[in-house]
């Protein structure tokens, strides 16, 4: 079980989790990014940007 540092819910991973996979929190639905597995930690993911061919 990890905490969901936005609003604090408890989210349960579905299945085995995987570093670098992505959660949404059913709370606030903010994509938190698994960083370590033994503990579980998240983090908020990064926003996506587009780089427009720079």
């Amino acid at each position: 079980m990890v905490t969901c540092p936005e609003c604090e819910n408890s989210l349960v991973p579905a299945g085995t989790p995987v570093i670098g996979e992505i959660l949404e929190c059913g709370e606030c639905a903010g994509e938190l990014e698994i960083l370590t597995l033994d503990p579980i930690r998240v983090a908020l993911a990064p926003e996506i940007e587009e780089d427009w061919g720079e």
